[in-house]
């Protein structure tokens, strides 16, 4: 039984053609991945599903019925729930509270909204799902896999008939993502049906019945997961044949250009020691939680340092703020885009140019021919996809957005580059061309500091990688030394250490 279609969507934004003659349908019970780069129209889609866009044209039905809703609230009320990429919480609600905000009429007693109440069905609900959330915690001191997970639970307490899941796993642990996977399986084993978007290609494998391949706003392709295999579905979201997806070159070390001493923080970490020479990727493995990017924090003066030195070209520099950072040659690019990252207020040349406008400044006047030049030669070196850089940031998809975050750091004309979580959200063709900045970067001389939750990829781009857990360094490898992934998982769950001497 078909649950929903959508039949020659068309949906225009200015001269831009987001989505041009889209058929979709999805079937009770089934798990339904979306696939495509960034920008292809996956989002869009969804977001006429949700009633956030109006099609320009073309329909879409709901049960066999016509279905044209007006806002994300209507979608909701029909049965239609979303996890989004970007976490929506309210950092100083409770878990409880998160989970069924709008809705504490039913847990009134006597007229009185009763939170014990809603603590109450927050845990029956999570222990149901195997969701390991505190529903009494205060949501600012959750990770973001916590939050995450609690994104996932108010989604499920709506009893949901259709829900979007929009890379769901970005922020989990293997641990966690098998926790999500027994909530997929529960929820199709009720007849809900699921559409699920990732860029981890190895999970539409692991957890879908069919995948629709998205290109340029058209969907390419709609196959079976039982007959795709890898290279076929690469093909069909690139148009291309894709090569080696990690191509790391080798780049001989200059200079260290940056070494942190007993680098510590209460609670957090505890003596981080280790170098980093101009033109090498210094990788950071750790499950969530280990403490890379607290460390990263630290050295960029975000959550600055309780104790240990930090010397950049052998001199000591103190970063109690990310501009005493910048000031001193160290960028970075956050794993956090929603809250950390882009302004959504601003269009895409001032989220660019934000972190160094006052390099070009003429007194107390910004240089805007310059701001503008340096802000469009920077959009075609990422080839960033946008209409132009006075389009509003939010108009772009996740991972132009990422991109965007990139040029602003590269626009400091950095020594030392942090990239954290940099592919998180993003597609397979823009990963490989994220791969090739790190390595364009790399043979100029930049020292980079790459982090990501990725095992394959931070082994596959690093010229030396350090494993952390708890907070601490517990092992290091030289680029292909031989090291097995499985040897650096037993060092992440703490089953063995290899920490050498430099």
């Amino acid at each position: 039984m078909k649950v929903f279609e959508a039949k020659k969507i068309c949906k225009n934004f200015y001269r831009t053609h987001a989505l041009t003659d889209v058929d979709f349908d999805l079937e009770e019970g089934e798990v339904m991945a979306l696939a495509g780069e960034n920008g292809a129209g996956k989002s869009t889609l969804m977001k006429c599903l949700l009633g956030i866009h109006e099609p320009t044209s073309g329909e879409m039905y709901l049960f066999g019925k016509k279905y044209e809703p007006k806002s994300p609230y209507d979608a909701l009320m029909q049965g239609i729930s979303m996890v989004h990429q970007e976490l929506c919480l309210v950092p100083s609600m409770t878990v409880s509270d998160n989970v069924w905000i709008g809705r504490v009429k039913k847990f009134s007693k006597n007229g009185l909204y009763d939170p014990e109440l809603a603590v109450a069905a927050t845990r029956k609900l999570f222990d149901e799902y195997g969701i390991n959330v505190d529903p009494r915690a205060t949501v600012k001191t959750l990770s973001t896999a916590q939050m995450q997970m609690v994104e996932i639970g108010r989604a499920i307490s709506y009893d949901p008939k259709v829900i979007i899941l929009d890379e769901p796993t970005s922020a989990l642990s293997e641990s966690e993502v098998e926790v999500l996977y027994k909530v997929i399986r529960n929820m199709t084993a009720r007849k809900t049906s699921i559409i699920f978007i990732s860029h981890k290609l190895e999970e539409v494998f692991e957890v879908a019945n069919r995948v629709t391949v998205f290109r340029d706003g058209h969907s390419i392709s709609v196959r079976n997961v039982e007959s795709l295999t890898m290279d076929m579905l690469i093909n069909d979201i690139a148009g291309r044949e894709v090569g080696n997806i990690y191509p790391k070159i080798d780049v001989k070390p200059g200079q260290v250009e940056l070494e942190v001493k007993n680098l510590s923080k209460a609670g957090k970490y505890k003596d981080i020691s280790f170098k980093v020479h101009a033109g090498e990727i210094l990788g950071f493995a750790g499950l969530v939680g280990a403490g890379r990017t607290e460390i990263m924090d630290g050295i960029y003066g975000i959550d600055p340092v309780d104790s240990g030195e930090i010397l950049l070209e052998g001199k000591k520099v103190v970063n109690k703020t990310p501009r005493h950072a910048l000031n001193n040659g160290i960028a970075m690019v956050t794993e956090d885009r929603l809250r950390r990252g882009v302004n959504k207020k601003m269009n895409v040349k001032m989220n660019m140019t934000l972190a160094y406008l006052y390099r070009i400044c003429k007194g107390i006047f910004i240089d805007m021919n310059r701001e503008n030049t340096d802000a469009e030669n920077m959009a075609k070196r990422l080839k960033v996809k946008t209409a132009g850089i006075q389009m509003p940031i939010w108009s772009l998809s996740g991972g132009n957005q990422q991109k965007v975050m990139v040029g602003r750091a590269l626009l400091t004309d950095p020594k030392v580059l942090i990239m954290d979580e940099p592919t998180r959200g993003v597609d397979v063709g823009a990963k490989q061309e994220i791969y090739e900045y790190l390595n364009e970067l790399a043979a100029q001389g930049l020292a980079i500091l790459l982090i990501s939750s990725d095992l394959p990829e931070v082994m596959g781009m690093s010229d030396r990688m350090l494993v952390l857990r708890e907070g601490k360094i517990v092992g290091e490898h030289i680029r292909n030394d031989g090291t097995s992934s499985d040897k650096v998982m037993s060092e992440m769950f703490g089953l063995t250490s290899s920490v050498s001497e430099e």
